[in-house]
């Protein structure tokens, strides 16, 4: 484990229980809206100076997120001699992409993100396997933690002239963190995105044409959901914490679905009251074991939980868990109280013709890039 490294692998299994955005203490005094803190907000800034991934010469603690995609082993020669993409070996390469995680990492705030694309290499008729090496290194060497391996998964691509293999249509974006605490907003971007409380790892997504000089810009989406993901709409330039959404469950379900329309008739039937719905919510999709133990979400002692639930499950019977799928609603936002305002700081430091830092402004985030060649002032990718 490096010297910047903030936790240890055995920890990730902390980072999977209810995100920390709907617990309002941390770092907050109270809850407040969003549009509190925009009367003292700068717009959007962009920001980019020439330099290399490995050594950014940014501040410590600066960034929320990294969004980025380096050159891919052996595949294009950017004509620099410090490139990265065109070492001798693929540990080489992995070696290099390393140096960068450690920068990386020093830049990070400690709620901070990394999404790295990275795709693979064919070398002597075989796959490299390099998304795996740099998981494998990150977690092991680095210090990292590798919360989800996200696929990109092309509606269309390059004709490919192999004839005993499948055409490659698909790329990783590999989502790090150094604790296991990091900002995440998968309310908001369930409800951008659609397809359930929690869409998923596979990302549809159609490439988009390049219209400048640049051989691989990768797409705006990509950015835009990391962003919504991982980069917090404001931080207290005080203190660097972010604003975490505050949420509350309802009693609210989906009358769509046939289940759920029971459940709430059976609910409204025998008068089960909101404090029977958030006994049902604290044990969780499971009823039974650790949930029975452990759990007290009404904020009374876990015998009276039990009590509640175990009322609303015998008028309830099968319909009992559908109320663990209840809407949730945003009450508001943390606050930390300086009333220093700022917004979060998304960094590309492969940066090219400017794709992730053009679209973190127009998310409303403050960007940064770092590029060996300036490609800032040509075209910008195309659908």
């Amino acid at each position: 484990m490096n010297r910047h490294s903030r936790t240890s692998p055995a920890l990730a299994s902390e980072a999977d229980a209810e995100p920390a955005a709907a617990r309002p203490n941390l770092g907050a005094v109270s809850v407040t809206q969003l549009e509190d803190w925009d009367r003292g907000l700068l717009a959007p800034q962009l920001t980019f100076t020439p330099g290399d991934a490995r050594k950014t010469g940014l501040p410590d603690n600066s960034v929320d997120l990294i969004v980025t995609s380096p050159p891919y082993w052996n595949k294009r020669d950017y004509g620099h001699a410090d490139q990265i993409g065109q070492e001798a070996t693929p540990e080489a390469y992995v070696h290099a992409i390393l140096e960068c995680l450690e920068e990386w990492k020093r830049v990070l705030r400690p709620h901070g993100s990394v999404f790295l694309n990275v795709g693979d290499t064919y070398f002597k008729k075989s796959l490299l396997g390099i998304p795996g090496r740099i998981e494998w290194d990150a977690i092991n060497t680095g210090g990292w933690l590798v919360r989800n391996r996200i696929i990109w998964a092309k509606e269309s691509g390059m004709p490919d002239p192999a004839k005993n293999r499948l055409a490659n249509r698909h790329e990783y974006v590999i989502h790090l963190t150094a604790t296991p605490d990091y900002y995440y907003d998968l309310v908001g971007y369930s409800e951008s995105v659609g397809n359930g409380a929690n869409p998923g790892d596979v990302w549809m997504i159609k490439p988009e044409r390049n219209m400048g000089e640049h051989l691989a810009p990768f797409p705006r989406e990509i950015v835009r959901r990391a962003i919504m993901l991982a980069a917090p709409q404001q931080v207290c330039a005080t203190c660097n914490v972010p604003r975490r959404r505050v949420i509350e469950r309802t009693a609210d379900l989906d009358p769509a679905r046939p289940q759920a329309r029971r459940a709430m008739e059976l609910a409204k039937k025998y008068n089960l009251t909101d404090d029977h719905i958030r006994a049902i919510q604290a044990f969780g999709v499971s009823d039974v074991g650790k949930a029975t133990k452990f759990q007290s979400g009404t904020g009374r002692n876990s015998v009276e939980v039990q009590r509640l639930a175990m009322e609303a499950k015998a008028v309830l019977g099968g319909y009992f868990r559908e109320f663990t799928f209840a809407k949730k609603r945003t009450v508001g936002w943390t606050d930390c109280g300086h009333d220093t305002p700022a917004r979060g700081v998304v960094l590309d430091p492969f940066a090219g013709t400017g794709t992730t830092l053009k679209t973190a402004n127009a998310e409303g985030r403050d960007a940064v890039g770092v590029d060996l060649v300036p490609h800032m002032n040509q075209a910008e990718v195309g659908g």
